[in-house]
């Protein structure tokens, strides 16, 4: 899968997934998405944002949820 709006910059909030090196990390995104903000206000709130950034965050967080996880047993 090619994202060419998610970026991972050493130099860019610490290597965190950051939005066109924006120094906005996807988490902050998604996190305002999980918290019931709506497309419009976080577009109105940051107006850097573009519509494709949210998508491609949600394509990105989708991606993650979709690997495998192994469960240690202690």
């Amino acid at each position: 899968m090619f994202l060419s709006r998610i970026t991972i910059d050493p130099k860019v909030c610490t290597g965190k997934p950051c939005i066109r090196n924006l120094r906005f990390p996807v988490s902050r995104l998604l996190g305002l998405l999980a918290s019931g903000e709506t497309n419009e206000t976080i577009l109105k709130a940051y107006p850097y944002l573009e519509l494709g950034d949210i998508e491609e965050s949600l394509l990105y967080a989708s991606s993650l949820a979709e690997e495998e996880t192994v469960e240690f047993v202690h």
